[in-house]
């Protein structure tokens, strides 16, 4: 039995959802339950892809009763939230990777160097010393630096697309970034009066010279009405919008490469 541990961000479910609708050679998905899991879970059941979902702590003893010739993958979601604190989030993703070593042929993560708290994770779990591999999203040259940089292919054209629109500059987004900027924004936390929180989103935006929104097109479709969403959010904020292509480049690379680095290790 070989199996590879999954850690990701809510935000790049869409990515893993398209891998495993790809995926033959996998036998068995397991996902750990928690409170992140609904929106990804839903997606997975309109692919017809089969899953388990298992509590964290269940998880040794369920994987003790699979047969040993069944490749696994077992994907954990961490809240977004997480990336509002640096500190938090590196803390978190660390402890989980601790948590999940113990049965992991290999981790790969679903972040990239976020606010730059992850980019010695590779060297703080090298295979030497814990016995599975780690490894997080990266290009050819270096970890991706976030979200929007893995869905355009990696940091060179995440740079050329950044000094491209220099003169005016844009936040990009991807589905799953329309699908939850409020909540990156914390808007549902300020209930009481929300239009003060966008304000004051507005206010922070403008200083930085913000003035467009651009769609990242990954050609994933797992979030219904993505433009609308854009839309929304442009609107509110005086913004207007174009479009950038992304693909799964990134995505299927890395998560192939761990897969043949595993296969090879356990040969």
């Amino acid at each position: 039995m070989s199996v590879m541990s999954i850690i990701s961000c809510e935000i790049m479910q869409d990515e893993i959802v398209w891998l495993f609708s790809n995926d033959p050679e996998v036998d068995k998905i397991i996902i750990v339950e928690n409170n992140n899991i609904s929106e990804f879970a839903a997606k997975l059941n309109e692919q017809n892809v089969s899953y388990e979902m298992v509590p964290f702590e269940k998880l040794p003893d369920f994987l003790g009763y699979i047969e040993t010739n069944e490749s696994i993958v077992v994907v954990n979601i961490l809240e977004l939230g997480l990336h509002a604190v640096p500190k938090t989030l590196k803390s978190e993703v660390y402890h989980s990777i601790e948590e999940m070593i113990p049965f992991s042929d290999g981790i790969l993560l679903f972040y990239g160097l976020c606010g730059n708290v992850l980019g010695k994770v590779e060297e703080d779990f090298c295979l030497e010393k814990d016995g599975c591999v780690v490894r997080i999203l990266r290009d050819e040259e270096r970890i991706v630096d976030d979200c929007i940089g893995a869905a355009v292919g990696g940091g060179a054209n995440y740079l050329k697309l950044l000094k491209t629109h220099s003169k005016e500059p844009a936040f990009f987004f991807t589905p799953m970034y329309a699908n939850s900027w409020r909540e990156l924004l914390n808007i549902d936390k300020y209930n009481s009066d929300p239009g003060k929180a966008l304000k004051m989103a507005k206010m922070v935006n403008d200083m930085a010279g913000y003035s467009r929104v651009a769609k990242v097109n990954t050609g994933l479709t797992y979030v219904k009405d993505v433009d609308a969403k854009i839309e929304e959010y442009a609107n509110l904020f005086g913004y207007s919008t174009f479009e950038v292509s992304g693909n799964q480049e990134i995505f299927e690379k890395c998560y192939s490469a761990i897969k043949d680095e595993i296969k090879n290790k356990n040969m």
